[in-house]
């Protein structure tokens, strides 16, 4: 297993949730970020720390892409933890929304791969980032869930193309990021008393607990091809 100190690691995203629980995490275990969104005034107002430098990029225009690996030059290792979620019943689908999706969380990292990797040293990584409802499909979750499903091909298939640089995906379960803040106190904390009680790990899971697996994936150099399930899980209940 090999450290991350004296490594720069590219972290997409945004400047809090599970995005900034790994910037940190990595920033724990020595190595130097580069945080990028659309945003990167806010991502740099998140952070008050000289290992940590924000840059702008759009995920959905490649040549923003391209610029942001133009600016940056080498890296060691590119974590894509950008998302576009587009909810609802297949009868209710904004087809725009789920193009962004896929533009975002799919082609995204397509990207990210194309314009980095010949940048990155052999023992750099990727890490994408997909969920746990690729495995357990439910009602108002169809286009999330084929983006994940998405993704973890897309790992899978990377992995191969680009070795000996490795590709994994990390898959989170429910996560308590703020990203159901929109339910509402009162529904939130009453999904969340449910899937506590039937996940096998009885509880919900924290942003740390993702990091951590990130961190795993980064580090372990024998690990390539992988979905790491980081969901208690979740998808066996």
């Amino acid at each position: 297993m090999s450290g991350l100190a004296g490594r720069t690691v590219l972290v997409v995203g945004r400047a809090g949730g599970i995005a900034r629980a790994v910037t940190l995490a990595v920033r724990a275990a020595g190595g130097a970020v580069v945080v990028a969104g659309r945003d990167p005034e806010a991502l740099a107002a998140a952070y008050d720390d000289p290992g940590i430098s924000a840059e702008r990029v759009d995920l959905t225009d490649e040549g923003s892409v391209a610029a942001l690996a133009g600016r940056l030059g080498r890296v060691d290792h590119v974590v894509s933890a950008a998302s576009a979620r587009a909810r609802g019943a297949v009868g209710d689908l904004d087809h725009a929304a789920v193009l962004t999706a896929l533009a975002v969380k799919v082609a995204g990292p397509i990207l990210l791969a194309k314009h980095f990797a010949p940048r990155m040293p052999a023992d750099g990584s990727f890490v994408l980032f997909s969920g746990s409802s690729s495995r357990r499909p439910a009602a108002g979750m169809l286009a999330v869930a084929a983006t994940n499903g998405a993704v973890d091909v897309v790992a899978r298939s990377l992995a191969v193309e680009l070795a000996p640089i490795r590709v994994n995906a990390v898959s989170p379960g429910t996560i308590d990021t703020g990203a159901y803040d929109g339910l509402g106190d009162q529904r939130k904390a009453a999904l969340f008393a449910t899937r506590a009680a039937t996940s096998p790990a009885r509880r919900i899971g924290v942003a740390a607990d993702v990091a951590g697996a990130v961190v795993y994936a980064l580090t372990s150099t024998f690990v390539t091809g992988t979905v790491l399930d980081v969901d208690g899980g979740e998808p066996l209940a």
